[in-house]
């Protein structure tokens, strides 16, 4: 039910900086009693474990969670399961506390889930563990034991999504993708930006920006080695030719464009301006895929990052994506444009 003001702000706020230790509560208002007066009551829930699942460390699931959580909604809608009906038959004390485990806020007993649901296909149900293997990884490994002053949890699941990720499709409007600066070119934009208020976090999170690049070169998943990112990019001509600080700073990006160009997971694909109007007029935005589980676009406007989960989006930029490739030029007549703007400027 619905808490009506003035009560909702006063008494939410303080509930939520104990939203770790109350997990689950309800507010009931009466409508009101002898006095005259509303009361409040507040009903703490069974504990998280009577409900088949833990609490999970961060109090906003991280991405991974949430998309394993959204697997284990699919699995329940195609087994044709109400979240009434399923909670009944998974011994989980009630519809709300199914739906915190399909969004990502509890853990999952994921053989009594496939059980339940009638999931006996063996690849499928590797496909779901490994989805819950990656949901495991913590954020508070190296770079964000090192960098979490500067790194807010919208933009930890952009670093997620790049550690995780088997191939990212990435469209940039007006400045170099970051995965690709250089430390001048990085340190410029950042500043240009203005979006730090010391220049102690500026220079932290351009370096930040640096290991970030470990990505496209190497990568470990529980100590194992894995396969680098696979990076397709498509540069819109603004992003090469935009001055940063000062002109040795874009001529030493532009040849490290042509450096990275030459590896074998990173495609560059340059759109001239004479290609005129395309898909990518709305803005940037890069297109995760995955080994397991449907790709993620992420969106990054000027104060947080989001993403599009859902097919009817992912498949309009997945589309979007694929004709801003066929229009631009190729990878060998982008490296000669890119090589071109060099001597332009040298």
């Amino acid at each position: 039910m619905s808490l009506p003001d003035p009560f909702a702000p006063v008494l939410y706020r303080h509930l939520g900086a104990t939203r770790n230790i109350i997990a689950n509560f309800q507010l009931i208002v009466p409508t009101k009693e002898l006095t005259g007066v509303p009361t409040l009551t507040v009903v703490v829930e069974s504990s998280p474990e009577s409900e088949g699942g833990d609490h999970l460390p961060d109090p906003v699931p991280a991405l991974m969670r949430r998309r394993l959580g959204a697997e284990l909604r699919t699995m329940r809608i195609r087994a044709g399961l109400s979240l009434v009906k399923a909670a009944k038959l998974l011994g989980v004390t009630g519809a709300p506390s199914l739906s915190k485990i399909e969004n990502g806020k509890l853990r999952a007993d994921l053989d009594r889930f496939f059980r339940v649901y009638g999931i006996k296909d063996e690849a499928r149900i590797a496909e779901v563990r490994r989805l819950a293997k990656l949901a495991e990884v913590g954020r508070r490994r190296g770079l964000f034991a090192q960098y979490g002053d500067v790194i807010s949890d919208s933009f930890a699941d952009v670093i997620e999504l790049e550690e995780l990720a088997s191939q990212a499709d990435t469209y940039a409007a007006l400045v170099v993708p970051e995965l690709l600066q250089t430390m001048d070119y990085a340190c410029a934009v950042i500043e240009g930006s203005r979006a730090w208020s010391t220049t102690r976090q500026a220079r932290a999170f351009a370096e930040l920006r640096m290991k970030r690049q470990h990505a496209l070169t190497r990568r470990q998943f529980e100590d194992r080695p894995m396969t680098p990112l696979m990076m397709r990019c498509v540069l819109d001509e603004a992003c090469l030719r935009r001055q940063a600080a000062e002109p040795r700073v874009l001529q030493g990006q532009l040849k490290r464009l042509l450096d990275v160009s030459e590896m074998p997971n990173i495609e560059i694909r340059v759109m001239p301006f004479s290609a005129g109007t395309h898909t990518g007029l709305n803005g940037a935005y890069t297109l995760f895929h995955f080994d397991e589980g449907e790709p993620v676009v992420a969106i990054e406007p000027m104060t947080t990052s989001f993403y599009l989960e859902e097919d009817a989006h992912v498949v309009r930029y997945e589309s979007a994506f694929n004709h801003l490739r066929e229009q631009a030029l190729g990878a060998a007549d982008s490296r000669d444009f890119i090589n071109s703007l060099i001597k332009q400027g040298s």
